[in-house]
């Protein structure tokens, strides 16, 4: 565990020096812990060193972890099929990967629900690759107004896109 705590403050201290370079404040970079390959024990050491944020990208995984884990926000950062919206909406606190008008309205009614309001990021698919998800950048606009008038549990909170590998 002592690793982990070298390896946290090594990733803070690269955070504190790409916002003085960049001319940012720190307070603005916010850091999420992808702990996709990690059990509950390790998650929580890092909760203890001061983690606020993890993020997992399998659904399965979030329910498996969410009962030991200490008390943190969830982000779900993988691909989102509509039927296991019910299974983490009570758990996560963002969902990174808002690709369909079809999951926002499942997003919509499960958020109703239990009277939240989720936070969300538009996958858009900047690449334009086939095998990647999420919405064409012209896409984008018209998808976020419908969202936005038609979906009143679904926060949209920013953008979320992978660049291709040159």
């Amino acid at each position: 565990m002592e690793e982990l705590a070298k390896r946290l403050e090594n990733i803070k201290e690269k955070i504190r020096q790409s916002a003085e370079n960049s001319g940012r404040c720190e307070e603005d970079i916010h850091l999420i812990a992808v702990t996709k390959t990690y059990e509950p024990d390790v998650i929580n050491k890092a909760i203890e060193l001061g983690v606020t944020d993890i993020g997992e990208n399998k659904v399965q995984e979030i329910i498996r972890k969410f009962p030991d884990v200490a008390p943190v926000r969830w982000h779900l950062i993988g691909h989102l099929q509509s039927n296991k919206v019910k299974y983490i909406i009570d758990k996560v606190d963002m969902i990174h990967s808002l690709d369909s008008l079809k999951l926002a309205k499942e997003i919509d009614l499960r958020a109703k629900k239990i009277n939240k309001t989720m936070d969300v990021l538009v996958e858009i698919n900047s690449g334009r690759e086939e095998a990647k998800g999420g919405l064409l950048p012209e896409e984008a606009e018209a998808f976020a107004y419908t969202v936005k008038t038609e979906y009143p549990h679904v926060s949209l909170a920013g953008v979320m896109t992978m660049a291709p590998v040159c």
